[in-house]
């Protein structure tokens, strides 16, 4: 007959940082769950310390090592499952966390891992039945109602996602890692201001939580206070100074504010640290930009255009950049890729027509601006369109793309200006 770890044993693997969900399996009294003999392998020591220091390949090899001969422990295979979905090895840890609920499949541990790992896979029916079993034979089990949370937010299900995380607060109100799961759902929920209350609360339950900083730092800028979200991100930063995704949010927030040296230089800082980090070319683009730095911006451009060739947004500011460096020719060719890949968008067409015009590509650059009231009726692009007509002597016409530009936008005095040049210009051709 299997025996169970002593105390004794239970405070050793503890001692050296076993996971609180392998002790409770080892722990558990619902089936002879450790046969493990009268003394914990030293292999398993070691791997309890080796999870606590991250060195999750290290815990691997020692768990499989325990694993070998004693091959029908399910307390083993549950943490295998464990180490190796914290590795992101997810197919292997379905295996391990599978044999663990085929020995003991009365224990609701066992159930909510695999609720989470089916999270993980993006499986949410499996994620919601999974955690459903688990509060079945443990109706006060906080993380089966934290994993039932998750499962509804992957299908879009957020009410009853908020619902589910309430509860497994009730049962244990200190978890910040609920918290923190609450307040993504109920942002997307829209209540905003519920969300910066859960993550407010996470984050004084775990002061080092800086991915509830970044989070808040998302919601704040989303709200315009971009104040509050840079203070949010350099939070984050300081508490995470390697993350990228930190870094690169906190220069599109300096940006944003019109810091554009302070955006350079965390972007720049970003891509020295992580060379293999893809976004935010675009806006380190747009601080060039603004500090008129064109060649700079448009390698920035063509960094992001290689990294998303179909993407119309990346040839299209690649196209005005190169527009605002004086090369009409290059500016041409990617805002003709860009409306190719995108034919709603208004800025691609507004722009391509504004080359085709400098070029002296009149009826050509009617076409688009023409598209780009299709999409957009604004007033600068009925502006542009009757700069156009009047290039053709179409005055009528241009005078009614006027009068809509001047009805839309009242206060551009240049529009009304050039409605009485264009009246001047029409009495002189009609005195003729």
């Amino acid at each position: 007959m299997a025996t169970l770890p002593t105390h004794r044993e239970l405070h050793a693997l503890e001692a050296v940082g076993a996971s609180p969900e392998l002790m409770k399996v080892a722990a558990s009294g619902n089936a002879l769950s450790s046969r493990i003999g009268a003394g914990i392998p030293d292999a398993l020591v070691r791997a309890a310390g080796e999870r606590r220091e991250q060195k999750l390949h290290e815990a691997e090899k020692d768990l499989r090592t325990v694993i070998s001969s004693d091959t029908e422990n399910p307390a083993l295979h549950f943490a295998l499952g464990v180490t190796l979905r914290e590795q992101g090895d997810l197919d292997d840890a379905f295996d391990e966390l599978a044999m663990a609920l085929k020995l003991m499949p009365d224990l609701p541990e066992h159930h909510s891992a695999m609720s989470y790992l089916f999270y993980r896979l993006d499986d949410g029916p499996n994620a919601i039945a999974e955690a459903r079993t688990a509060l079945s034979i443990d109706p006060d089990n906080a993380e089966g109602y934290q994993y039932l949370g998750l499962g509804h937010y992957s299908l879009g299900q957020y009410g009853p996602a908020v619902h589910a995380f309430s509860e497994s607060l009730a049962h244990d109100p200190k978890n910040a890692d609920t918290y923190y799961d609450m307040g993504i759902a109920l942002h997307a929920k829209g209540d905003v201001p519920g969300a910066i209350r859960a993550y407010q609360r996470a984050i004084e339950l775990r002061p080092g939580f800086w991915e509830a900083h970044s989070n808040l730092g998302l919601i704040r800028h989303e709200e315009g206070d971009l104040e509050k979200a840079v203070r949010e991100y350099q939070e984050a930063k300081r508490l995470a100074p390697s993350e990228a995704s930190v870094r690169n949010n906190l220069g599109n927030t300096y940006c944003d504010r019109g810091e554009f040296d302070a955006a350079i230089a965390e972007m720049k800082e970003l891509y020295k640290e992580h060379p293999e980090w893809q976004q935010g070319h675009a806006c380190l683009a747009s601080a060039y930009i603004a500090k008129e730095n064109y060649d700079a911006a448009v390698e920035e451009l063509r960094l992001a255009v290689r990294q998303n060739p179909t993407g119309s947004a990346e040839h299209r500011i690649l196209g005005q950049a190169l527009l605002m460096n004086h090369k009409p020719a290059d500016a041409l060719h990617e805002l003709q890729i860009a409306v190719s890949l995108n034919p709603d968008s208004d800025l691609a067409h507004h722009l391509l027509g504004t080359v085709l015009f400098q070029q002296g590509e009149i009826h050509a650059a009617e076409k688009e601006f023409r598209e780009a009231l299709r999409v957009n009726g604004s007033a600068d692009n009925h502006y542009s369109l009757a700069a156009c007509l009047i290039s053709l002597d179409r005055y009528p016409e241009a005078l009614s793309e006027i009068d809509l530009a001047t009805k839309l936008a009242p206060d551009r005095t240049l529009y009304r200006a050039r409605r009485e040049e264009l009246l001047k210009l029409i009495k002189e051709t009609s005195s003729r």
